[in-house]
């Protein structure tokens, strides 16, 4: 499909509202789910690591399952794809008020909950890319601040719902508000080419020519004709004879104008079938062939020290940063923190210093003087020492300020397409951020029940949070040896030694006497 070229505004900003609200509307919940945590604990009664698994399948089926997501979007479209993924996120969330154990809610909640984030996610940033080419970036920022937003507003929501309506009411007045997603899917209108229409391609020529490097012969239709026109030749003369009993009548039948009309449409399919056939010998080939690029380009990633040194990064920030937006007032209500002390709840903090976070620190990687990997690499370390700081904190003061540390610094994956850019390439970025954030999805799925398992053996958060702290202090330091200019010296090429020379003398014939 042929696109216009972006506008940069127009309907474009109609996209850029639709898609805040469609990541307002699908994160609010899952990004808020530590307050639905702790009415999970009391109605089941199951391990704090148990129940933890329910936020964290919710946050990272979507980003395990970006490749099929990103599959999803360029084959149907944002349109469609938002729309059902609407229904996903409402039914999985009024599905959930019924859950009559802690299994059902793995499956409603992360699970159905969880892949329509992660498909709204992918739909969102890809119709805004269409749209945008000059002002992409602050499309992007605007859009992202959504979740945070929704963060913000459905902590607190979520919890005054619970003391009107209870757990179930909650989940379903939540569930019905997330069918809005439909009406914001319904105004993302693609960006077609109307205007000059382009003749259209075979399905054959629409595969890149980069891959038909192919030596070996192939037959062509022709070729492909002329052996079915030998067996059907064949055939239909045995049928003749065995019918008429005699091989004079075959030339009469091909007088015959119902015969002629007969032979046309057999030519005809004939013709469809060679060309068929031969399609799908060579898609096959060619598909093989991306395969084989796609894991070559893969190892060639990999290859790369400070790539390797990154998604190592991500994947321990994720296992280590998550759990605190997720377990944080469960974290207080540990500590003895009273209900009437809560100015705001911890959540809502986390969540509105998320959307200040993104937003400085995506404005201070613009700045040609800052190094955005090392600015990463910095967000990584303060915040394993917020992290190791959580066990000391014993009043709400505290930790609503560790919560704001904790949710500016959380701000920094809006530096992260930027970090991945300049690690890999804008040519590879595509490949390199869907496997990166496979990592993060691995990661945000296994934090938080980690932790709830520390718990759970311990009965403290002490010792749970000092291994978060850890996971991400470990996480930062692997990437910045990675980044330093002075491991980059076995790399560089020395110069070459100039060759020795000697220089002769011819010695004069008197100097030998």
């Amino acid at each position: 499909m042929e696109f216009k070229k972006p506008p940069d505004g127009g309907w474009g900003w109609v996209i850029v509202v639709v898609s805040f609200f469609t990541q307002f509307l699908c994160y609010g919940s899952p990004l808020a789910v530590g307050v639905l945590y702790i009415e999970w604990l009391d109605a089941f009664g199951e391990g704090k690591g148990k129940t933890a698994w329910i936020g964290s399948l919710a946050s990272g089926v979507g980003l395990l399952a970006s490749p099929v997501c990103s599959v999803c979007v360029s084959s149907f479209g944002a349109r469609a794809v938002t729309i059902f993924s609407g229904f996903l996120v409402a039914g999985g969330l009024m599905l959930s008020s019924f859950a009559p154990n802690i299994y059902f809610l793995f499956f409603s909640y992360g699970i159905v909950v969880g892949l329509g984030c992660g498909l709204l996610y992918t739909a969102t940033v890809t119709i805004t890319c269409q749209y945008f080419d000059s002002r992409r970036g602050l499309a992007l920022g605007l859009i992202s601040t959504g979740s945070s937003v929704g963060l913000f507003i459905y902590a607190a929501l979520q919890r005054l719902l619970i003391e009107f309506y209870g757990l179930d009411g909650c989940l379903l007045i939540v569930g019905a508000l997330a069918l809005n997603i439909l009406a914001c899917g319904s105004l993302m209108r693609p960006l077609q080419s109307s205007d000059f229409p382009l003749p259209e391609k075979t399905a054959l020529e629409n595969v890149p020519d980069r891959y038909s490097i192919y030596k070996e012969k192939e037959k062509d239709p022709e070729e492909n004709i002329n052996m079915l026109e030998k067996s059907y030749i064949g055939e239909e003369t045995c049928k003749s004879t065995l019918a008429n009993g005699d091989w004079k009548s075959e030339s009469l039948l091909h007088k015959n104008p119902t015969t002629m009309s007969r032979t046309k449409e057999t030519e005809t399919y004939k013709k469809k079938v060679a060309e068929r056939t031969y399609f799908c010998k060579q898609l096959a080939k060619r598909k093989w062939q991306l395969y084989k690029n796609y894991c070559g380009e893969t190892v060639a990633l990999f290859k790369n020290k400070v790539f390797s040194a990154l998604f190592i990064a991500i994947f321990l920030f994720d296992i280590g940063g998550f759990p605190p937006s997720l377990l944080m007032e469960d974290v207080a209500r540990s500590s003895n923190v009273k209900e009437e002390e809560f100015i705001m709840p911890l959540i809502s903090i986390i969540g509105i210093m998320t959307a200040v976070g993104k937003l400085i620190l995506g404005i201070l990687a613009d700045f040609k003087w800052i190094n955005t990997l090392y600015l990463y690499v910095a967000t990584l370390i303060i915040m394993s020492l917020a992290l190791c700081a959580i066990p000391f904190a014993k009043s709400y003061v505290t930790l609503a300020l560790l919560s704001g540390i904790l949710g500016f610094l959380t701000g920094n994956w809006s530096i992260f397409p930027y970090v991945t850019t300049k690690t890999v390439g804008i040519e590879k970025l595509a490949h390199a951020y869907g496997i990166l954030m496979f990592f993060a999805g691995l990661g945000n799925s296994l934090g938080p029940p980690i932790v709830g398992w520390f718990y759970d053996w311990t009965q403290t958060y002490d010792i749970a949070f000092y291994f978060s702290g850890l996971c991400v202090l470990l996480g930062g330091f692997i990437l910045l040896l990675a980044a330093l200019p002075s491991w980059d010296t076995c790399k560089k090429q020395l110069p070459k030694p100039a060759p020795t020379t000697f220089l002769y003398k011819v010695a004069s014939n008197s100097s030998n006497v």
